[in-house]
This record gives C-alpha cells, sequence and structure tokens, in this order.
C-alpha cells in the first residue's frame, strides 16, 4: 500500500512540473498579449436606463359618487376631446335638480308675497301719516305702521337673497348632473380601465379613475435615470438615442428635453430623471418600454486610440504605480503608463490620456505612435509573480504585490 503511494506521489510531481513547462516558452520568459494602436473615431457616451411614457397621458375620473350605468370605451379605444366615455348613473341627481328647482320656484313666489305685503304696509303707513297729521290716531299707532313697513322691507331681502341661495344650489347641482356624464379631455388612446358597468364609485375622499388616456403617440418621452457621477454631462438639447427590446435592430433618436433637480436615491445610489423627447412615426414605441439610452457627449474624428487594457496592465514583477499621482502635490489624472514590449522585457511609457469610451482611450500626447504594439496582457498563464518552478524549495525574501 505505501509502495503505491509513494508511485502515485511520483506521478503527481512529475506530472505538475511537466505542466509547468509547458506554459513557458523556450527561454522562460513570459509571453505577453500585444495590440497595436490604431488611429480612428472615438465617440464619448453616457448610458442610462429609462421607462417610455406618451408625451400626454390623463387620469380620467368622476366628482360624483354613484353606480357606472354604461361605458361607451374600452382598452385601446380611440376617442375624440369631449367624446362621452362613460356614464354614472344620474337618476339621484337628476331628482335633486328637480327638488332644487321647486324649491327655486317657491322661494321666488315667496318674494312676491313679501312685495305685495310691502306695498299693503306702504298704503296703511301713508294714510296713518295723514291721520296723525289731524290728530285722529296716537303716535303709537303710527309707530306701529313704520314698525310694519320697515319689517316687510327687510323680509323682501331676506325673500331675495333666498332666491340667490336657491339658484346657487340649483347650479351646482345641475354641475353635478353633468359630471355624471364623464368625456374624454383630449384626442387620443384608452391605455387603462378601471371600472366595469354596475360598480359603485365613492368620490368622498379622492376622484376615482376611470380611464387613464393617452394622446395620439405621435410622440413619445423616455423618462431616464442618470447617475449622479454622469449627470454634469448631460445637458439640454441633447441628441441622444436608444433601442427598445421589442426591436433590438431598430435605433430611436431622442432630444433632451428636461433635467430634473428632485434626486432619486436608491440603495445609497443617486440619480436623477431626465426625459428625452422622441419621434413615434410609425407607433413602435408603446408606453412602459424599457429604453437603453446612449446620450452623446463628444465625437473625435482620426485620433489615436489606446486600449484601455493597456492601461490597467502592469508586469507582475513590478509593484502598481499611478504616474498621475503628485505632480506638483495634486493628482494629474489625465496622465497614465502603458507598457510596450522590449528586448529585456515590458518598458513603461508615460502618456498624456484624453477622452475614452470605456474602451479605448485617446492618445492626447506621448512617445508612442499609429501601429506601436502595446501589452495588454499575459498571453498564457495568470499574472500572480514570477514564472519560477513551484517545486523548488523558497530561498527566502517575497515579491511585491500588485
Amino acid at each position: 500500500m505505501r509502495k503505491a503511494l509513494t508511485i502515485l506521489l511520483v506521478v503527481a510531481v512529475l506530472g505538475g512540473g511537466a505542466a509547468w513547462f509547458f506554459l513557458r516558452n523556450s527561454n522562460g520568459a513570459p509571453q505577453y498579449k500585444l495590440a497595436k494602436l490604431a488611429r480612428g473615431n472615438l465617440r464619448v457616451t453616457v448610458n442610462a436606463t429609462g421607462t417610455v411614457q406618451p408625451f400626454l397621458q390623463v387620469q380620467v375620473g368622476t366628482q360624483v359618487t354613484g353606480v357606472v350605468q354604461k361605458l361607451f370605451v374600452d382598452f385601446n379605444s380611440k376617442v375624440k376631446k369631449d367624446e362621452l366615455v362613460a356614464l354614472i348613473d344620474p337618476a339621484p341627481y337628476q331628482s335633486i335638480v328637480d327638488q332644487n328647482k321647486a324649491n327655486l320656484i317657491r322661494a321666488q313666489a315667496d318674494v312676491g308675497r313679501v312685495k305685495a305685503s310691502l306695498t299693503q304696509a306702504d298704503k296703511e303707513l301713508q294714510r296713518s301719516k295723514e291721520l296723525a297729521k289731524r290728530e285722529l290716531i296716537s303716535p303709537s299707532d303710527l309707530d306701529a305702521a313704520v314698525a310694519t313697513y320697515d319689517s316687510l322691507i327687510a323680509q323682501v331681502k331676506v325673500a331675495e337673497a333666498t332666491v340667490d341661495q336657491g339658484k346657487a344650489t340649483l347650479d351646482q347641482s345641475v354641475v353635478n348632473l353633468q359630471y355624471t356624464k364623464i368625456i374624454s379631455p383630449i384626442d387620443g388612446y384608452v391605455i387603462s380601465r378601471n371600472a366595469d358597468v354596475g360598480q359603485t364609485l365613492s368620490a368622498s375622499l379622492a376622484a376615482p379613475t376611470l380611464f387613464l388616456i393617452a394622446d395620439e403617440m405621435k410622440k413619445m418621452q423616455v423618462q431616464a435615470s442618470v447617475a449622479e457621477a454622469d449627470i454634469g454631462r448631460i445637458t439640454d438639447g441633447q441628441q441622444v438615442s436608444f433601442t427598445v427590446d421589442a426591436y433590438r435592430d431598430s435605433r430611436f433618436k431622442g432630444v433632451v428635453s428636461q433635467i430634473r433637480l428632485f434626486p432619486t436615491t436608491v440603495q445609497n445610489v443617486v440619480t436623477y430623471t431626465v426625459m428625452i423627447d422622441a419621434d413615434n412615426p410609425e407607433a413602435k414605441l408603446k408606453p412602459g418600454m424599457t429604453a437603453t439610452c446612449t446620450f452623446d457627449i463628444a465625437q473625435y474624428a482620426e485620433v489615436v486610440k489606446i486600449p484601455n487594457a493597456a492601461l490597467r496592465f502592469i508586469p507582475h514583477t513590478e509593484a502598481p504605480e499611478d504616474p498621475a499621482a503628485k505632480k506638483g502635490g495634486k493628482p494629474d489624472r489625465s496622465l497614465g503608463r502603458i507598457w510596450t514590449p522590449g528586448p529585456e522585457g515590458p518598458v513603461p511609457v508615460t502618456i498624456t490620456l484624453g477622452a475614452t469610451d470605456g474602451s479605448f482611450t485617446q492618445l492626447a500626447k506621448g512617445e508612442l505612435q499609429e501601429g506601436q504594439d502595446v501589452i495588454v496582457g499575459y498571453l498564457q498563464g495568470p499574472a500572480q509573480g514570477p514564472m519560477t518552478n513551484p517545486f523548488t524549495p523558497s530561498m527566502g525574501g517575497g515579491q511585491r504585490g500588485r
């Protein structure tokens, strides 16, 4: 048994050693992935996601409580402005209107009655004054005639105010009766229906929503969420392109119409809402679609582009060093360092960086030329340290981490 274990251990050691030697080239030096610096166009963008919504959508509700008697439209129905879309049972409100009309007529009649009494009281007052001059009646009788006349004048004013009140009550009941007819405020399409025939709607606290009506959707809006790190590069009137999952091969165009100042914070991530106006002539865009937006920040033509992988590469024999750190006491983030292949190994080159699109960065200044090779990574094996035989005993010391 012990002999068998010894044989297996030897095989494992030899196999590991063979694998290590297989990952080395003939002279034992590591091999690198190279890329050539190429000239081309560089497009700087900001990406965000958003939701497609109609340019204008209106919640149509009811201001009166009652039973839905009729629905004249349904989902996707096309409607015109002032078109009747639903009817609340008008019978209770019609009876109130009739009652208020009767009350108004009675109040108007009461005005006539009081005015007739006033006319009679006026005549009696004039007779009482003549009799008082002849001392045919006592002063108290004259005072009673005056009081009756003045009282009827006040009663006329009260009766006339009651008529005005009755008119206002009648007008309000007529308005409530009109509210039983639900009409569309705009031309468009019904995208949501929230009530059925026979359903009782209560408008005591808030107006219940019956329909959500969107405009004809020839124009749409995208409500995009842009991260706080990128919002400073977004401006009104900026060009935007976006795609939706339903039409992945189509790219839609839009324009930034508004940058809302109110921030949204979700799990410590701050975003701002950016409204994008977009034409929708073929009606492909529909409410609720998820849009993947690309904001055009800048474009550079015929510049030398450096792969960003080259800026991230550090040979395993080197400690990480930021060439942008401490230039005159302040960090200069326009500086970067890349490595080029040399006869003795990678050669560092410090350069000045320009704009980046996330994959490539503009070479603004430096001792590099178009077509030159730069190192972007290792061709084989992980770059975790010098490639020594893992079975050679350690001689002490150590190597600098990346």
